[in-house]
């Protein structure tokens, strides 16, 4: 059975209430209620603790809300639909009572917990990364920038949030800081995946046909559309260095040679690259989480470093990546 996701999620926006923001605290976050979570079309630059409460569920759901960050949005609605469809339940994209329930129902973990930040997580860092792929190439790594956005991924987070939760941190070893618990990441075997390109979702499906994840992503772009049809995947690779070839890719700034840029979380292609049997094509990482969906690729299929992650270890060279256009959300 295929599941696809409504179109019209696209227009809702999620808010809390009358629109005013909770105080963000972790006690906060931790009692809040996302019963009280309507879809509304407005939202609110502020972080609020029931949308973060309502993300991190989806996400250890296996629905990826991608960054969570507290804020309304298009990832949020199809995470929620996605959420429905992988329970069975009618798909609107909206946090009814049944879908509050069920996430509720493995919600015994905090929701936001303390952190001791250790000297491994202030190793490896960069000063900074070049927007230039010849500047990037003469680093030895791509790796993070602070140990701030080292966390945030970690732990799925968007760094304003993190920073939010944590203002006065300086985020050295020994801090104690508050990050949320997305749980741990999804198992099981993948045997077909669904690129998405009307929604931006890939859908990852069990041997049985269960839906086992969704994720929000970035599929081609209008002046680089992703690839018609399907194909299979062919192999993993994980912290992969980067070829640049102008000629068989597309051209980046001024760069006319082949060039070869370093591994790192903050390269190309971010953790993971995920081979497709069509050449020069894969589903993989970004250095720029928060603008998955927001921002078309090259393309390629774009997931967070983590949903990517997650996605590589439940797969295996010969599993079927299909790339549709479906806008209804009737089952097929």
């Amino acid at each position: 059975m295929k599941t696809a996701l409504p179109m019209s999620l696209l227009a809702l926006i999620i808010s809390v209430g009358d629109g005013v923001a909770a105080e963000l605290k972790p006690d906060a976050i931790n009692a809040a209620s996302i019963a009280s979570i309507k879809t509304e079309k407005r939202s609110s630059e502020d972080p609020d603790p029931a949308i973060v409460r309502l993300q991190v569920l989806l996400d250890r759901a296996g629905a990826s809300p991608g960054v969570i960050d507290g804020l309304t949005g298009e990832n949020v609605n199809k995470a929620v639909a996605g959420f429905e469809a992988m329970n069975k339940l009618p798909i609107d994209g909206r946090p009814d009572p049944d879908v509050v329930s069920r996430l509720e129902e493995g919600a015994q973990i905090p929701i936001v917990e303390s952190y001791v930040v250790s000297a491994d997580d202030a190793k490896d860092l960069v000063d900074r990364i070049p927007e230039d792929y010849g500047e990037k190439a003469k680093m030895q790594s791509l790796g993070y920038t602070s140990v701030a956005e080292k966390l945030s991924e970690r732990f799925h987070m968007g760094i304003d949030l993190l920073n939010a939760l944590n203002p006065a941190s300086q985020f050295a070893p020994g801090d104690t800081v508050w990050v949320v618990n997305p749980g741990p990441p999804r198992k099981g075997k993948v045997k077909r995946i669904e690129a998405d390109r009307k929604t931006g979702q890939v859908l990852a499906y069990a041997e049985d046909g269960a839906l086992l994840a969704v994720y929000p992503a970035t599929i081609g772009s209008e002046d680089n559309p992703a690839p018609s049809g399907k194909h299979k995947v062919k192999g993993v690779a994980r912290m992969p260095v980067y070829r640049y070839d102008p000629k068989r890719n597309f051209k980046q700034g001024k760069n006319d040679k082949v060039l070869t840029i370093p591994k790192g979380p903050n390269g190309p292609v971010g953790t993971v690259w995920i081979d497709l049997t069509e050449p020069t094509y894969g589903i993989h990482g970004t250095p720029e989480p928060k603008l998955i969906d927001k921002v078309g690729s090259h393309g390629c299929v774009r997931l967070t470093n983590w949903d990517v992650e997650e996605l590589a270890g439940m797969v295996k060279p010969g599993v079927l990546v299909d790339f549709v256009d479906r806008s209804s959300a009737a089952p097929k």
